[in-house]
């Protein structure tokens, strides 16, 4: 048999739409009569699915990553869900492409950011709809790579740069990559090796071997079925090299939890506290944001620590961290506030990170009050969120929503990382949302951090029982714990706050909408891991290289067509 048209010479072309069509019928007779030969998995060799199929399937891998984050916590389906894409898009149309990558983009969206409903049903809407519309956008681009002879390698550079485009852009949204599914699988480690980027590679390399396998089962020269399971052996046997090649690799990927990347033998230790003081749960935000009420949570919280410590029954900690919004009222324009966090850290004795908001101008802040002393140095929030601390087109949302007299006033950022010492301590922090970001966490360990602390507020997306947000959120700060081998200090005004050791496990961890104390005994880890050490290294090159491969397949796709259109005309 002939070996199967969709290659040129140079294995990156396909023949136009219309000559594949004309030739379908005749092949998919021809397969039920030829010998079988080896299939290769090419993308070209499976002309794809009929449109409703393929939208199903899409929809299909955009449910299959949701699930693999919190707070199903399916990890292996963030394999599935590339694969399910390729397999979708293989035989499209560019337009096809773009609907296949709409609807796994909604399926993956909307639920995953369904806690934004507590905040407002439109912004959830908008959101998830804005990412959805990005992604299949860049969904067309994915298809003209499926071109190319080494396209898994060129689909898994994909993923890294649809990352990489809507971390910076329109407005900065790191939430959905497939590095962070992977908080409790066996291949987290590779994110010490070279960050999130290089973990995203890996997994939707290992979909995209799986895709492979499944179009060369799929291709019409692989052997024919002839019977349920006889005939799915034959084809097996026939396509054993890129079902092997596909093994392989997601064996290779998973040994990566074999890495001895924890090497946290011999590091000095430190005693730490974190306080989930917890907050009135009300049905509505203006109800729930009690400044008052919340700060007096976080002061009750912290004097039960300190009775704690002079009863014996806890030791002494070393320093306090306090969550994000721990005070909404700034204390230098509040005497009251300024008196309790004053009395606070001085019953204590012991230094605490206070979440703070600052005026003149407004700032998120994690700020350092020290006993005898009150405030030193702080922090401010570098990434702001979106239509959370600053709104964007602030005139046009006020004509039909009440959202921006929530946040009458927008953030003003910081600049710079902040490394806080106390004692041997030497404290990284990042707010809330920040820790989505590798280079904010890495800028903290580049600066000197032995310590990573997370201060968040996830109170207003847990209104109405919703997890997902504050799951998803720790499960950033495991990924970020591994990265970096450093302890991590997860502090949430109402949980699940976390105390995370370097290799990612749970030292300790609360509940949600209730008050609590947590302590332990932490390493103090000063060396760097590879992927600190690389920087934005792996994320860079794998982008470029990926727009090069971009670039060239539709150079050849142009070709292409010009050659098939002189043929035609002849």
């Amino acid at each position: 048999m002939n070996e199967p048209k969709g290659r040129g010479a140079a294995g990156t072309e396909e023949p136009p739409a219309s000559q594949r069509d004309a030739s379908k019928s005749a092949r998919r007779r021809a397969g039920n009569t030829a010998q079988a030969v080896p299939a290769s998995g090419r993308a070209g060799d499976f002309e794809g699915f009929r449109t409703r199929w393929a939208l199903l399937i899409s929809v299909a891998g955009g449910l299959a990553v949701f699930a693999s984050f919190p707070p199903i916590d399916a990890w292996p389906l963030a394999a599935a869900g590339p694969a399910l894409l390729v397999v979708a898009l293989a035989g499209r149309s560019l337009r096809g492409s773009f609907c296949c990558g709409l609807l796994f983009g909604l399926a993956l969206f909307v639920p995953l950011l369904s806690w934004l409903i507590n905040v407002a049903w439109y912004g959830w809407f908008a959101l998830a709809g804005a990412e959805s519309v990005i992604f299949a956008a860049l969904a067309v681009g994915q298809r003209l790579l499926l071109r190319l002879r080494w396209w898994p390698a060129a689909v898994a550079g994909w993923w890294v740069a649809v990352e990489a485009v809507r971390d910076r852009w329109p407005f900065a949204f790191p939430w959905g990559r497939l590095a962070m599914s992977q908080s409790v699988a066996p291949d987290v480690r590779w994110v010490a090796v070279g960050g999130a980027p290089l973990l995203t590679f890996l997994v939707a390399l290992t979909g995209a071997m799986l895709a492979r396998a499944a179009l060369a089962l799929l291709a019409p020269g692989a052997q024919p079925f002839s019977g349920p399971l006889s005939g799915l052996f034959s084809r097996l046997r026939t396509c054993r090299g890129v079902v092997l090649a596909a093994v392989v690799t997601a064996g290779l990927v998973l040994a990566g939890g074999l890495l001895p990347v924890d090497p946290t033998g011999g590091a000095p230790a430190a005693q730490v506290a974190a306080i989930q003081g917890n907050v009135p749960r009300a049905r509505n935000l203006p109800q729930q944001l009690n400044d008052t009420q919340v700060t007096q949570n976080h002061v009750a919280a912290t004097l039960k620590l300190a009775a704690q410590v002079k009863a014996g029954r806890l030791p002494a900690p070393d320093l306090v961290i306090w969550p994000e919004n721990a005070t909404d009222l700034d204390p230098f324009q509040n005497p009251a506030t300024y008196a309790e966090l004053a009395s606070t850290v001085n019953a204590v004795a012991r230094p605490i990170l206070v979440g703070e908001v600052l005026n003149d101008p407004r700032r998120n802040v994690g700020q350092l009050w020290v006993p005898g002393r009150g405030p030193a140095t702080l922090y401010v929030k570098r990434q702001l969120v979106p239509f959370g601390e600053y709104i964007p087109f602030r005139g046009l949302i006020s004509s039909f929503s009440s959202l921006p007299a929530l946040q009458p006033v927008d953030f003003t950022a910081g600049h710079r990382a902040v490394v806080f010492a106390v004692g041997k301590i030497r404290l990284g922090d990042v707010i809330c949302y920040e820790v989505g970001f590798d280079n904010l966490v890495r800028s903290e360990v580049t600066a000197g951090a032995n310590l990573l602390a997370v201060q968040s507020n996830d109170a207003d997306f847990e209104i109405d029982g919703q997890l997902g947000e504050t799951e998803q959120q720790t499960a950033m700060a495991r990924i970020r714990a591994v990265e970096s081998d450093r302890a991590v200090v997860y502090a949430s005004t109402t949980g699940e706050s976390t105390i995370i050791a370097p290799d990612g496990g749970l030292i300790a961890h609360s509940g949600v909408w209730q008050q609590a104390i947590l302590d332990a005994r932490v390493p103090l880890v000063s060396h760097r891991t590879l992927a600190d050490l690389l920087g934005g290294w792996p994320e860079y090159v794998i982008v470029m290289l990926t727009v090069l491969a971009l670039g060239w397949a539709a150079i050849a796709s142009v070709r292409g067509r010009r050659r098939a259109a002189v043929t035609e005309n002849r």
